[in-house]
């Protein structure tokens, strides 16, 4: 089984950085819609594939335009809602990556699937300052459930720390904010 992280495309919350992280609810920009349709072209979506959305409202846009007509099981979870990467203590969660309501992305998105089995703790809090060590344990979780499903692709479509947590924790490496994916890239992990 093939597992595919995606980053979403091109943010509001980037145009204007640092000032421009403390929107609430940032969108794609138009950049960003074409990533996401550029998307179409470069991973071919079918009806077996899983697709494992971010509660952010640029992920989900993200998801929505590439997976247009394909209808194939997507799933929005916290556990790939954006995380600090590296992790500081210190640090709080941004006004831009603050977790969508599950009734608002039920009403907007209504062919995504909402991951109900997690405490309800993740969909407030999610995994953004999460100490390292209970993110590996869900990690470790979310891994096998993933090896568990009987597809040939699982595609993750998630934010540049959560990617980057993600592929440190599967390779064992410590890697760094240089090895972020950009916008719409993506790392394939064989599980």
């Amino acid at each position: 089984m093939e597992l595919i992280f995606i980053r979403h495309g091109q943010g509001e919350h980037t145009l204007d950085l640092p000032a421009s992280l403390q929107l609430m609810d940032p969108g794609l920009t138009k950049d960003g819609v074409s990533q996401a349709k550029s998307l179409q072209t470069q991973f071919t979506l079918a009806e077996s594939d899983i697709v494992i959305v971010s509660p952010i409202r640029r992920t989900l846009q993200t998801a929505y335009i590439w997976s247009n007509d394909i209808n194939c099981k997507k799933i929005v979870s916290p556990l790939v809602s954006p995380r600090m990467f590296p992790q500081n203590p210190k640090w709080k969660t941004l006004p831009c990556d603050r977790i969508l309501n599950k009734k608002v992305i039920k009403g907007a998105y209504p062919t995504f699937t909402i991951d109900e089995g997690l405490p309800e703790e993740l969909w407030s809090s999610g995994i953004n300052t999460m100490p390292e060590q209970e993110f590996n344990v869900l990690a470790e979780s979310f891994l096998e459930w993933c090896r568990s499903q009987s597809v040939e692709r699982i595609y993750v479509v998630s934010h540049d720390g959560t990617i980057t947590s993600y592929r440190q924790f599967i390779s064992g490496k410590r890697l760094t904010r240089k090895d972020f994916p950009k916008e719409t890239g993506w790392f394939k992990q064989l599980c």
